[in-house]
């Protein structure tokens, strides 16, 4: 029914104006001002929408990836924009003292918070050299 559907995702932020400079300014994406008056991120030829909510939860998962050929670089850059990320140690999941976690097995990923307090993570992607 839906193979050939066009699709997007979305996910609320409290705050529209904050997650626009968020989105734009600190992680340099291109955003959209949509009519509908939420903001579309133009990712890699695929729209996320980000609507406004009064009563904003952030969500308890991750939200957005995003794939980079190497987190160490990613991780620090986005410090010296200000991002904070998480520091997880719990059984399965512990992160380094800059936020990475390299599980054997698992990829090799550190998360962090939008303003909202959603949750995104860079995976570092493995390059194939062929």
């Amino acid at each position: 029914m839906f193979k050939y559907a066009k699709t997007f995702s979305s996910f609320s932020v409290n705050d529209l104006q904050t997650a626009k400079e968020f989105y734009s300014n600190t992680l340099g994406l291109e955003i959209t001002d949509d009519p509908m008056g939420v903001l579309a991120l133009n990712l890699g030829g695929q729209k996320i929408i980000i609507y406004p909510k009064d009563n904003h939860e952030p969500a308890t998962f991750t939200v957005l990836n995003f794939m980079v050929p190497h987190i160490e670089t990613t991780v620090n850059e986005l410090r010296s924009a200000g991002v904070t990320f998480e520091q997880y140690d719990v059984e399965g999941l512990k992160t380094d003292e800059n936020g990475i976690s390299r599980g054997i097995g698992a990829p090799t990923i550190s998360w962090f918070k939008d303003p909202a307090g959603n949750i995104l993570s860079i995976i570092e992607i493995e390059s194939k050299i062929s």
